[in-house]
């Protein structure tokens, strides 16, 4: 828990008269538990996060089966009803089993800070895809004008990290929805980043899917797609007249003549295959 208050500080450096919150916090607050209509709560309009997994939400949904809804999720007031601040996986948990409330902590924040708070939250999460963690770098980055040096250190990481988390935004969008759904790793995405041709892009996916390829496989197989294919230059056709003495050469002889020529000059080769045909042909030459 304390290194997610160091990223909770880090990023109130960056996104000033931001109050982080944490579940201590929550613990320490005397604040009252109301129970809400659930269908008078919905998600937070500004969450980054938009896909969540299926079989989470049903493992969850067992659980508050089981033993209820312990923690409480915490929502802010809005005209048409309550907007989710932290909690979301829970209520879609227990919407799925068709629960009429849910124990809820109301806090009051102004509008401009529900994207700050929702930022704060996500990015704070160790569930995170790669592909939901690149979108949140990208909303700090693009709306409160911080650099990846400076994100980096709010959160700890390095800034290859942040800069390569971000560059996944730059695959083709079919391979980003792969990432997002855990087809293929973020490794993979980043290996298929060096081909620029989009849809070859999501062509090597498919194939490495079809073929189970690791990302070492995939980087071997990216390689040998990048190299550039050599063209063969087709052959000159020979003039008809070199090809009409060659082939009475090779009459005359009895064996193969090839005749070579170059741009200035040119050679004849005679094959022979032993010592005697090597005579052979010597003795025609003699006797011509």
């Amino acid at each position: 828990m304390n290194k997610k208050r160091g990223l909770g500080k880090g990023l109130e450096a960056l996104i000033p008269e931001m109050k982080t919150f944490t579940i201590e916090e929550e613990l320490k607050q005397e604040e009252k538990i109301l129970l809400i209509n659930i269908n008078k709560i919905y998600p937070n309009i500004h969450q980054p996060r938009k896909d969540f997994d299926i079989d989470s939400i049903n493992e969850l949904a067992e659980s508050i089966k089981a033993h209820g809804i312990i923690q409480p999720i915490i929502v802010t007031k809005r005209d048409d009803g309550y907007m989710i601040i932290a909690g979301e996986r829970r209520w879609r948990a227990a919407k799925s089993i068709q629960l009429t409330e849910m124990p809820c902590i109301v806090r009051e924040y102004e509008e401009g800070q529900l994207v700050k708070v929702a930022l704060i939250e996500n990015i704070q999460r160790q569930d995170l895809n790669s592909i939901e963690e690149a979108f949140a770098y990208k909303q700090i980055i693009d709306e409160y004008s911080v650099t990846q040096e400076k994100l980096a250190d709010a959160l700890g990481k390095s800034r290859p990290y942040i800069a390569n988390t971000l560059r996944l935004l730059q695959l083709d969008e079919r391979i980003i929805d792969m990432i997002k759904k855990g087809v293929l790793s973020s490794g993979h995405g980043r290996t298929l980043l060096r081909i620029e041709n989009k849809d070859k892009q999501f062509i090597l996916a498919n194939r490495i899917l079809t073929e189970g390829l690791n990302v070492r496989k995939t980087e071997e197989l990216v390689a040998k797609e990048s190299t550039p294919v050599k063209i063969k230059r087709k052959k000159e056709k020979k003039n008809y007249i070199l090809t009409d003495i060659e082939d009475n050469l090779k009459n005359f002889f009895g064996t193969k003549v090839s005749i070579l020529q170059g741009k200035k000059k040119g050679k004849i080769e005679i094959e022979y295959y032993n010592d005697d045909d090597l005579q052979r042909i010597l003795d025609l030459l003699n006797k011509s």
